[in-house]
């Protein structure tokens, strides 16, 4: 594959949202990068054009197994007006593990991301400034062979859209209700669950929006085989600080393993706070919650960073966590990562990388 991306500018330019009227990915720039690729071949033609519309036809595998897999990050622009990628190449291997186990062909991943920072670099005048925003990065790949048939397609292309987007959640930093799901499920170890693959999030939809119908924001899932144990909260992953110790599910093979998640976990222990990856059970969190030892609760995921729980449903009872208030050590981390992201905290793990 020849490393030259070539490039299309737009010949019009749209008009910018207001930062106080920016939806969750509702808005997108005026450009997108496409990458192709076909067995004879391999990846080529990488190029990034005018956003548009795209023509495939109606039996382009896409539509009918499933084949998907994506990404999402994000850029920032710091107070020196530095355009920010937080931790990119994370996202890039997690892709590449997806595309293992949806049989999709290895991407360069270093070659990715120079792509996508001169996509970025592109449309930098769409990153807003306002508190609590940002540019929201979705690479994704779809298989484009023309076949009804279930077998790997041998035909792919590979995107990257851009969204500039504020809070993904209308609460924004403030505790979000969960509901605690002991009926559907979103995944078993063997099946998909560690991919970021589309399937795992259509299957969600029935109980996300029954659990919306209620009142909550999300749906906490437990596992698929005992219905026991804690898995992931909607589209994030969870920790939950049970006397002074900070406990998150270990990675099982059903679990999606999130960029955030691992600066969490790196966070608390440069911090030296007790941090620990079990299984923990929703019996478990219930017990600790009637014992006065349950202090704090939050997800962690690219579109809301860190989102604190202030009640959880379960058993028909309702489990409120630090009187339904942000908890201190949820803050801190919120204030320190995203500080991070957006250059106004160091950054001792070098985790950020400029677009020029």
């Amino acid at each position: 594959m020849t490393n030259k991306i070539n490039i299309t500018l737009s010949a019009t330019k749209k008009e910018k949202p207001n930062a106080d009227q920016l939806e969750f990915g509702r808005t997108f720039t005026d450009h997108m990068f496409i990458m192709d690729y076909s067995a004879a071949k391999g990846w080529y033609d990488p190029r990034i054009v005018p956003y548009e519309p795209i023509s495939l036809s109606p039996s382009t595998m896409v539509f009918h197994y499933g084949q998907t897999v994506f990404e999402g990050l994000k850029a920032y622009r710091s107070s020196e007006d530095k355009v920010l990628l937080f931790r990119p190449d994370k996202n890039m291997h997690r892709l590449n593990l997806s595309n293992d186990r949806l049989c999709i062909p290895q991407i360069d991943e270093e070659f990715v991301i120079e792509a996508l920072k001169e996509l970025v670099s592109i449309d930098k005048e769409w990153i807003p400034t306002a508190e609590g925003t940002s540019l929201y990065i979705r690479p994704f790949i779809i298989p484009t062979e023309y076949y009804l048939g279930v077998a790997p397609s041998k035909y792919y292309r590979f995107m990257i859209i851009l969204s500039p987007v504020g809070s993904y959640y209308k609460e924004g930093i403030h505790p979000v209700k969960i509901f605690v799901e002991n009926q559907y499920v979103r995944a078993v170890d063997g099946g998909t669950g560690k991919a970021k693959t589309g399937g795992n999030y259509a299957s969600s939809l029935k109980a996300q929006e029954e659990a919306e119908k209620r009142g909550y924001s999300q749906v906490l899932w437990l596992d698929g085989v005992e219905k026991k144990y804690i898995e992931e909260v909607g589209s994030m992953n969870i920790f939950f600080k049970i006397n002074g110790e900070v406990i998150t599910p270990s990675l099982n093979g059903s679990i999606l393993e999130g960029v955030t998640r691992n600066s969490i976990l790196h966070l608390l222990k440069h911090w030296n706070v007790p941090v620990s990856e079990r299984k923990l059970s929703m019996e478990d969190v219930y017990n600790a919650y009637k014992e006065g030892l349950l202090e704090e609760a939050f997800g962690t995921g690219t579109a809301a960073v860190i989102s604190p729980i202030g009640e959880l449903f379960y058993n028909e009872e309702n489990i409120v966590l630090n009187n339904g208030e942000t908890g201190e050590l949820t803050k801190k981390l919120y204030d320190t990562l995203t500080g991070i992201q957006t250059g106004n905290h160091e950054d001792v793990f070098n985790w950020v990388v400029e677009v020029n």
